[in-house]
């Protein structure tokens, strides 16, 4: 938890000096075990190499001798040339039986009660078994380490006539030594860089707090209710240039949000008012339709021109409370939010039932599969497409043209549905582009502009979206996706 407040400069100080640290003790560590490796590596060479030139002039005495060279005669054919061969070649030896026994050896009397006088069992049998015919042993005594190998000394016919024991004391004091001096020329050199990199921790970890504290700046400055700066930075590392490219990522969705908030506020006045439309126009509508039909009954009907006149005023009076009634129902379904049914039900087949109402033979229908399986509700989902079928209908007819054309689809994307309704009207125009969904905005000369943004409300509703591409005088396609 500490460890979490400190500062990011502390952080940087502290990675630094643990790295050098654990790389100087990780370079420490192998360097001593490779002198250890390479000091047992000269150790069994050495006394490889000893072996073969005391066996060697071993068999010269053999050839030289005027024994008999058998087992019982090594005593007296070595009696004086043990001491130099190993005055020559500087190590003991001893020379053993087939049977294990001491013969000779190159140490005095006196001391031959510290050698061993028979070899061991498992040691003869190993000589005798073993590939080349030689055992090494290694054994540590009062802090030293020998090396004791066993190997055949045989006569000019190649048969054994004695066993060879050479031991040897592995002296490492050269070195050890030696890694002394290079550990501590290595504890200089890691004490130098040490130092470097509290320098460089220093300087990098000011030059990127001091990029991290303009983009903290920037962001505290941040307000949803105004237009902020973009962070411009020349040159930075990738991961400075990754979070100021996420940083104005951010500013630029603050900004879509901030349109989109005002537009959700704009379309919450226009749903008051339109309630508030529908509550005053919808009141008179029933007495007047009453006062008319009792009008036409009760008024004398002996006036040569009374039906004439009871019929004119009687459809006009009509036809302006059905355009009445007409405004109050599109204010309403507008301002009714979409109940949240959801209905387990099949998209294809609900959309060809919405466009079974139509006529027009240039609607063409298509879709992914027979069926797809979604949860929405039965009456906004035909709403969705009857308006936008209509909306393209209208386009189509304004556009004159070309043959009229229009593609409904019906597309399985997993675990989202998509319906697309593409047509090749008239198009909109760029200065349009943003106003489609805006709550009373038409380009016609009829209807209230209500059915688009009716649509976006029903969809979003059900956590979809809405989208559409335009080109001017070629066609629109509305995108409508929703989750399954």
């Amino acid at each position: 938890m500490k460890l979490k407040k400190l500062s990011l400069r502390v952080r940087i100080f502290i990675a630094m000096i643990l790295l050098v640290f654990l790389a100087s003790i990780l370079i420490a560590w192998v360097t001593i075990y490779q002198y250890n490796e390479e000091a047992r590596d000269y150790h069994k060479r050495r006394l490889e190499r000893k072996e073969h030139n005391i066996k060697e002039h071993i068999n010269y005495v053999l050839k030289s001798t005027t024994y008999p060279v058998t087992t019982n005669n090594i005593p007296l054919i070595f009696k004086d040339k043990i001491y130099e061969i190993a005055a020559i070649h500087k190590l003991q030896v001893n020379l053993y039986d087939l049977d294990g026994s001491l013969l000779k050896s190159s140490k005095a009397t006196i001391a031959l009660d510290t050698i061993s006088n028979c070899i061991e069992t498992p040691i003869l049998n190993e000589i005798a078994n073993s590939f080349g015919h030689r055992y090494v042993g290694v054994n540590e005594e009062n802090g030293e380490v020998f090396r004791s190998s066993f190997s055949y000394v045989t006569d000019a016919k190649f048969k054994p006539l004695a066993i060879i024991n050479l031991p040897y004391l592995e002296n490492d004091d050269f070195l050890n030594k030696e890694l002394e001096e290079f550990l501590m020329r290595l504890g200089y050199a890691y004490l130098v860089m040490l130092f470097a990199a509290i320098a460089f921790a220093y300087f990098v970890s000011k030059y990127i707090t001091k990029s991290l504290k303009m983009i903290s700046d920037f962001m505290k400055d941040t307000r949803l209710e105004r237009r902020n700066k973009r962070i411009e930075i020349k040159s930075s590392s990738e991961e400075i240039s990754n979070l100021v490219q996420s940083y104005n990522g951010m500013i630029d969705e603050l900004e879509e949000s901030a349109v989109k908030l005002a537009t959700s506020e704009r379309e919450q006045a226009w749903r008051e008012m339109a309630k508030q439309v529908a509550h005053e126009i919808k009141n008179p509508l029933t007495p007047m339709r009453l006062s008319v039909q009792s009008f036409q009954r009760k008024f004398d009907p002996k006036d040569p021109n009374i039906h004439q006149k009871v019929s004119e005023y009687s459809d006009t009076l009509i036809q302006q409370i059905d355009t009445m009634s007409s405004i109050a129902s599109a204010f309403s379904n507008f301002a009714e939010m979409p109940a949240q049914k959801n209905e387990t039900l099949n998209v294809v087949q609900i959309v060809k039932l919405a466009l079974e109402i139509f006529n027009e033979e240039y609607i063409v229908f298509t879709s992914d599969s027979d069926a797809i399986i979604a949860k929405f509700d039965r009456t906004q989902l035909i709403r969705v497409v009857t308006n936008l079928v209509k909306n393209g209908i209208q386009a189509i007819q304004e556009q004159g043209e070309e043959a009229p054309k229009m593609e409904v689809h019906v597309g399985d994307l997993g675990d989202a549905v998509e319906i697309t309704v593409a047509d090749n009207g008239i198009g909109v125009d760029e200065e349009n582009l943003l106003k489609v969904f805006e709550p009373k905005f038409t380009t016609k000369t009829s209807g209230m502009g209500l059915g688009l943004a009716m649509v976006k409300n029903i969809v979003e509703t059900y956590n979809g979206s809405i989208t559409f591409t335009s080109q001017k005088n070629k066609g629109t396609t509305f995108r409508v996706v929703f989750p399954k």
